[in-house]
C-alpha cells in the first residue's frame, strides 16, 4: 500500500501575513511539496513544534505579532528543531537586511517580487542538504555511540566526585536528574532537549570539589564569611568544565553557572532575573532544591515531602520560575516515586540510572 502511495512529500511552511503572497507560493510548490501556512509568527511556531515539524520553512520578516527575524532566532534556539532551513522572503532586500537574516540562522534569502523559478530551485537544493545533513547526523551517531556513552559516563562521574563530599551516596545526582527530566517533559521541552537536560543535570554542583570540607561538611549554620566561599561554587563549576563548543559540555557549564539564580534576582552568582536565568538553570532548580529539601545534609534533617512541596509553591514567582512550579506540581506524584526509588538508604545507584 505505501508503495502505491509513492514516496513522501516534504512539507513547507509558509508563515507570511499576506494571503497573495501565500497563495502565490502554495501555487509555486503544492505540485512538489505539502504545503502549511500560517499568518502570524505564533502560529508559524506552534506548526514548527507540533508533533509534525515542516522540512523547510519560507519566512517573511514583516508580520504583526513576532517579526520573521524572532520567530528565526526561537527556532534556531531549540535543539529539536534548529535545523530545519529557513529562507527568508522578504521585500527587505538590503545587504545588511540579508546578512542579518544569515546571521540568525536562515539559509538562505529571497527578495519580493519573487521568481517562481528561483524558488522552485532554491527550496529543492536546500531540501536536499538537509536530507543530506540528516543522514549524515544518523551515520555519525550510529557511529560514535560508544564515545557518547562514556562522555556521559564522565559526565556522572565528575558529578559523583562533587557529590561524595556532602552525600556518601551520590544519590542526589541521580534523584535531581530524573526530577529535572520531568519538569521539562511537563514544561513542553522536545525529547533532545530533555534527553541533553537528563544527562547534564549531575554536574551542576561540580564546583563543589572547590568548597573546603570544613565549610561543606559544617554540621551549623555558616557564617557571612563562609556563605561567601560556599556560594564561589557555580563560578569554579563553570571555570572547571569551561567553555566548549560541544553541546554537551556547554549546557553543563550553563548549569553549573546558573542553578542557584533566582527568579526574582536574589539569586548568585550574576543576580539574573526572570527570563535572563537560562532555561536548563531555571529546571534544575528547581529538581536540585526540592531534593535538598527531602534529604538529610551535614546541617539539617530532611523535610517531609509534603511540606518540602509547601515550601517549593511558597518560592514560586520569588526563587522560582512560576510556569515551571506549575509543571513540577503536575509530576509531583512521579516526582515523589523517584526520590523513593533513589532513596540513600537503598546504597549508591549512581552507576544505574533507570
Amino acid at each position: 500500500m505505501s508503495a502505491a502511495l509513492g514516496p513522501r512529500r516534504p512539507t513547507i511552511l509558509v508563515a507570511d501575513d499576506s494571503p497573495q503572497n501565500i497563495e502565490l507560493l502554495s501555487h509555486i510548490l503544492s505540485s512538489e511539496y505539502r504545503i502549511k501556512v500560517a499568518t502570524s509568527g505564533e502560529k508559524a511556531l506552534k506548526i514548527v513544534y507540533s508533533d509534525e515539524p515542516p522540512d523547510l520553512i519560507l519566512l517573511d520578516i514583516m508580520m504583526p505579532d513576532i517579526s520573521g527575524h524572532e520567530v528565526c532566532q526561537r527556532i534556531k534556539s531549540n535543539p529539536d528543531r534548529r535545523r530545519i532551513p529557513i529562507i527568508f522572503v522578504t521585500a527587505m532586500s538590503t545587504v545588511e537586511d540579508e546578512s542579518l537574516g544569515l546571521s540568525l540562522g536562515a539559509v538562505d534569502y529571497i527578495t519580493k517580487p519573487i521568481s517562481p523559478a528561483l524558488v522552485q530551485a532554491r527550496v529543492r537544493t536546500h531540501l536536499a542538504l538537509y536530507d543530506q545533513s540528516r543522514e549524515l547526523e544518523r551515520m555519525v551517531a550510529q557511529r560514535t555511540g560508544e564515545l557518547v556513552a562514556s562522555r556521559q559516563q564522565l559526565i556522572r562521574r565528575l558529578g559523583r566526585a562533587a557529590e561524595y563530599k556532602d552525600n556518601a551516596t551520590g544519590n542526589h545526582v541521580v534523584r535531581m536528574a530524573h526530577v529535572t527530566r520531568l519538569v521539562a517533559q511537563e514544561a513542553g521541552l522536545g525529547p533532545e532537549a530533555v534527553q541533553l537536560l537528563f544527562q547534564t543535570a549531575p554536574m551542576h554542583d561540580v564546583g563543589k570539589i572547590g568548597i573546603p570540607d570544613s565549610i561543606l561538611l559544617k554540621p551549623g549554620p555558616l557564617t557571612p564569611d563562609e556563605m561567601k566561599v560556599v556560594r564561589q561554587h557555580p563560578q569554579i563549576g563553570a571555570e572547571i568544565i569551561g567553555k566548549h563548543d560541544n553541546e554537551l559540555l556547554s549546557m553543563a557549564r550553563t548549569i553549573a553557572l546558573t542553578h542557584h539564580e533566582r527568579w526574582d534576582g536574589q539569586g548568585y552568582p550574576q543576580g539574573l532575573q526572570g527570563e535572563q536565568i537560562p532555561l536548563p538553570g531555571r529546571i534544575v532548580a528547581i529538581a536540585d532544591v526540592f531534593d535538598a529539601l527531602v534529604s538529610r545534609r551535614p546541617y539539617k534533617e530532611p523535610f517531609p515531602a509534603e511540606q518540602a512541596i509547601a515550601m517549593m509553591v511558597e518560592e514560586r514567582g520569588k526563587a522560582f520560575d512560576p510556569a515551571l512550579i506549575d509543571a513540577f506540581l503536575a509530576q509531583r506524584h512521579e516526582i515523589l516515586r523517584i526520590i523513593a526509588l533513589y532513596a540513600d538508604e537503598r546504597g549508591s545507584m549512581v552507576d544505574h540510572p533507570v
